[in-house]
């Protein structure tokens, strides 16, 4: 059997903090989320490169 592949779970995390920001970016855009305010966009990126960071530093340990 192949070996699979596993992300740790922090990078787990990453992946689905920029799915969930690039849907909630897009579903603004056309419309569908507009009465959310731009703060939340903004904060959902911050929180990716937090996550990046915080994971960039553990893999260096």
């Amino acid at each position: 059997m192949a070996n699979r592949f596993r992300l740790r779970p922090i990078t787990q995390l990453l992946l689905a903090t920029i799915a969930m920001t690039a849907i909630v970016w897009l579903l603004r855009g056309i419309g569908l989320l507009s009465f959310l305010p731009g703060i939340i966009i903004w904060l959902l990126i911050l929180t990716c490169f937090a996550i990046a960071l915080f994971s960039s530093l553990q893999s260096t340990r």
